[in-house]
């Protein structure tokens, strides 16, 4: 869970939405500090093979299905998600791993 300004953000929602784009394979939330709400929801993102996508476009796609709070404000594109070996994705090393380019924007 991801808490920006006083409101609980639950990861799993906002991923159901991005992984609902048809250009994205897979995504992953994660929270990164945010002057102004304490924290802020940035998405680990896979896109599909061959696929590009604007942020400008994954905005408008979430305002249409989520609350103001709870839409990313950054985005970092990879390959592949990290994952142990039942599968599960490795949240902490995501944030490890990407927590600074977020910050970076």
């Amino acid at each position: 869970m991801i808490i920006s300004g006083g409101e609980n953000v639950y990861s799993v929602e906002v991923e159901q939405v991005l992984n609902s784009h048809p250009k994205i394979l897979e995504a992953a939330t994660i929270g990164f500090p945010d002057e102004r709400w304490g924290e802020a929801v940035g998405a680990v993102l896979v896109l599909k093979e061959g696929k590009t996508i604007e942020e400008e476009e994954l905005i408008a796609f979430c305002r249409e299905r989520l609350a103001g709070y709870k839409i990313p404000r950054k985005f970092v594109y990879i390959d592949e998600l990290p994952r142990n070996t039942s599968g599960k994705i490795l949240k902490y090393q995501l944030r490890e791993t990407y927590q600074n380019e977020v910050l970076q924007g």
